[in-house]
């Protein structure tokens, strides 16, 4: 969906452009905002970003989470944000990339789309979590019986109109779970989820100009996974 950007996303890009451009002079760092302060929290390597999303989805899964005073850093997050991880996640009200991985206000930078997948607005999205906030990783988070996915497989299966708007998701999910729907099999409509993600995770890592630039230096990972609605857990798939 986003290989052809309409006139007003290449306006926002543009727009985004110059303020990375800001950026690099430092007038739009959040750092700024507190100078004199210890290292931010997203200060870190993506893969100890990755751990502590691991360790978090472990509580989780364990329903062991962790005790959270909602109040205490309010004050401080009003003046600035520093998320651990971006994560591109679907819309589906089983799925909270905060629970899902234990973690607090101000320590996830969340898109959500029904078929967690890369738009025009989402990369936009994106390129501001690693341009702007300086998150060293990025997640896109699947989950089983995924109904996007689902509905996606059973329109390749047997094309037939859909209602509404819903033609736009199967549109954008389709070139990433096409090759495995047809290839058929007993799994196909996991083996749809997990290829979906791992074609947005490849997207999301040669997305030019801001986050491919990151993934080349190192100072960004980009990462999939999938969560099982039954146990809780997030098996993780390709990075980049």
């Amino acid at each position: 969906m986003c290989d052809h950007p309409s006139h007003s996303q290449q306006s926002r890009r543009q727009f985004l452009g110059a303020g990375l451009g800001l950026l690099a002079l430092g007038a739009l760092a959040p750092r700024h905002l507190l100078a004199d302060a210890a290292p931010t929290q997203n200060a870190i390597s993506p893969d100890t970003a990755l751990r502590r999303l691991l360790d978090g989805n472990a509580r989780y899964a364990g329903n062991n989470l962790d005790a959270k005073d909602f109040s205490a850093g309010r004050a401080t997050r009003v003046k600035a944000q520093y998320p651990i991880a971006a994560i591109l996640s679907c819309a589906d009200s089983r799925v909270a990339p905060e629970l899902v991985f234990d973690q607090g206000p101000g320590d996830l930078f969340v898109v959500r789309v029904a078929g967690n997948y890369l738009s025009g607005d989402s990369l936009a999205s994106l390129e501001y979590a690693v341009g702007v906030l300086k998150v060293p990783l990025i997640v896109v988070l699947g989950h089983t019986e995924c109904g996007a996915v689902k509905a996606t497989v059973a329109e390749i299966e047997d094309p037939h109109p859909l209602p509404g708007h819903i033609w736009d998701i199967v549109d954008a999910v389709r070139p990433g779970v096409e090759s495995v729907v047809k290839a058929g099999g007993d799994q196909v409509i996991r083996n749809a989820i997990g290829a979906n993600v791992d074609y947005n995770v490849s997207r999301i890592a040669s997305a030019q100009p801001v986050i491919s630039e990151a993934v080349k230096h190192g100072s960004v990972k980009v990462v999939g996974g999938v969560y099982e609605l039954s146990t809780g857990k997030v098996a993780m798939r390709q990075s980049a």
